[in-house]
């Protein structure tokens, strides 16, 4: 059995008749289906025929459940009963705001950045200058993490304590690393551009040679990530209940508003359909 690991009998069974069955039922996801797939078959493989072989350092079994795995580092502490640690959850919340906030650490010290973002799947794509300082130094960084978060109203409780927000929010932790091929530069550049203008990029003019090396794009593939979100109404104590004080939510709508044209807009232009479907849209 020298030579033989769980990942090479894993592949044999991907490459075999069952590979083809998920080459006929998902044609445009193949590779994420064998990605599953493969997990699959090693947690098969181990729990049923191969007990004294350790589980590769690499096997993502996110990839089977679909929830990041919960750590110190990315466990909710404070109203865990608001968490949420599923794909699904976080790609929502972060597919819903515009603004991200980018941290990493500089000669020892916390440094907090905001930037425009774009996602492809499990992957994030910064946006900056390419002499930034944000770009150099998260280039550096073996780690960063980036929250995005929306406020969804005020909630006047009874009682200071008790006041809070509506809010939706996410944090991701993973390996920066700087994009450095004129193609996969441009392949982010669109990611991001489509994330807050989608539809937008098919319009424009060609990024020119010099734009193209003078923006820095990092991407960060998500390793741990967790969400929260609060939606309720105030949850206050019971005797506060008798206080003659209103209490309740104040929504806080973030709603796109109407479009204004350039100054120096030439006669008879329109905005096309994928900009003026953008108004009045709320994240």
């Amino acid at each position: 059995m020298r030579g033989i690991t769980l990942t090479s009998i894993a592949d044999a069974c991907i490459h075999g008749a069952r590979n083809r069955y998920f080459l006929s039922l998902h044609p445009i996801s193949v590779r994420t289906e064998l990605v599953r797939a493969r997990a699959y078959y090693i947690l098969w493989i181990k729990a049923n025929c191969v007990q004294d072989i350790d589980k590769p350092a690499n096997i993502d079994e996110d990839a089977v459940s679909d929830q990041y795995s919960v750590s110190s580092k990315n466990k909710v502490r404070q109203l865990r009963e608001k968490a949420a640690y599923d794909r699904a959850t976080v790609y929502r919340i972060l597919d819903a705001g515009l603004l991200a906030h980018a941290g990493f650490v500089q000669d020892g010290s916390a440094v907090v950045v905001p930037m425009i973002y774009g996602r492809e799947g499990d992957t994030l794509f910064l946006h900056g200058a390419r002499k930034a300082r944000v770009i150099r130094l998260l280039e550096q960084n073996d780690e960063a993490c980036v929250n995005v978060t929306l406020v969804d109203g005020l909630v006047f409780a009874r009682s200071a304590f008790n006041s809070s927000m509506r809010y939706r929010s996410v944090t991701v932790f993973g390996s920066p690393r700087l994009i450095e091929s004129t193609e996969d530069k441009l392949h982010a550049i669109r990611v991001i551009s489509e994330h807050s203008m989608p539809g937008r990029w098919d319009e424009l003019r060609a990024p020119l040679p010099k734009e193209i090396k003078m923006t820095g794009v990092i991407a960060i593939d998500i390793r741990d990530a967790s969400a929260k979100e609060a939606a309720g109404m105030p949850d206050d104590e019971d005797a506060d209940y008798e206080i003659p004080i209103w209490a309740g939510v104040l929504p806080l709508n973030s709603t796109f508003g109407t479009l204004i044209d350039d100054d120096r807009l030439l006669p008879d232009v329109e905005a096309s359909e994928a900009v003026t479907s953008l108004q009045q849209r709320t994240l």
